[in-house]
């Protein structure tokens, strides 16, 4: 099923204080991380979140996801997925790296949001070959990609056809296997939000063959 790009209308309102404050808190525990934590800090890089508050409140007010439940991949301080919490959603975070998933789940915890957050791998059962093909044709520059971690779909008893939306912030290289995955193993309907360089949102709607060819 072919994914469709969807226009959102992303108003830079004013933020309310509650999302200002829970900001604040993430990107100075980030900042910390990231000075302190080296070795285990490479592959992970924040969004711009202010902006994907911006574009999760628009997809709300414009009605755009089929359902309200959304798995942020990679999550690492699970800051997307809170964001989301924050908008009504049930939300949930799969991360690779362990100290990253005990980080977002204090983060969400001091703020008092039911976020659900798992050690693991966000490559379905099955897509095994995507993920490799993605590491070799880039020089193997993303290796949480191979691993042996179990599946985080698994530890949350949900399939990845059971969101309404995903949120990912790929590396450049990565956007193929993420719409890949997507487009495999997603629901029809379900909305793919991506991060992507420069400081852009895109979203795409997994649509059937049917609708793209009327």
């Amino acid at each position: 099923m072919p994914l469709v790009e969807i226009e959102i209308s992303i108003q830079t309102a004013v933020v309310p204080d509650a999302i200002i404050d829970f900001l604040s808190e993430a990107e100075a525990r980030i900042r910390h991380y990231l000075e302190n934590s080296p070795c285990t800090a490479l592959g992970f890089v924040p969004s711009h979140f202010e902006k994907v508050y911006h574009a999760l409140h628009a997809i709300t007010d414009e009605n755009l996801a089929c359902g309200t439940s959304l798995c942020e991949w990679g999550s690492g301080f699970g800051v997307v997925a809170s964001l989301a919490s924050m908008l009504g959603f049930m939300a949930y975070g799969i991360e690779i790296e362990q100290d990253l998933v005990e980080a977002s789940r204090r983060l969400a915890d001091d703020f008092g949001l039911p976020v659900e957050f798992v050690q693991g791998s966000f490559i379905p059962a099955g897509a095994e070959a995507l993920a490799q093909e993605a590491y070799v044709d880039n020089n193997s520059v993303f290796p949480w990609l191979i691993n042996d971690a179990e599946e985080g779909y698994k530890k949350l008893q949900r399939g990845l056809n059971e969101f309404d939306i995903v949120f990912a912030y790929p590396w450049p290289g990565e956007d193929y296997l993420f719409k890949s995955l997507f487009e495999e193993y997603a629901a029809e309907g379900a909305l793919l939000m991506t991060y992507d360089y420069p400081q852009t949102i895109r979203v795409l709607r997994k649509q059937s063959e049917l609708a793209a060819g009327a």
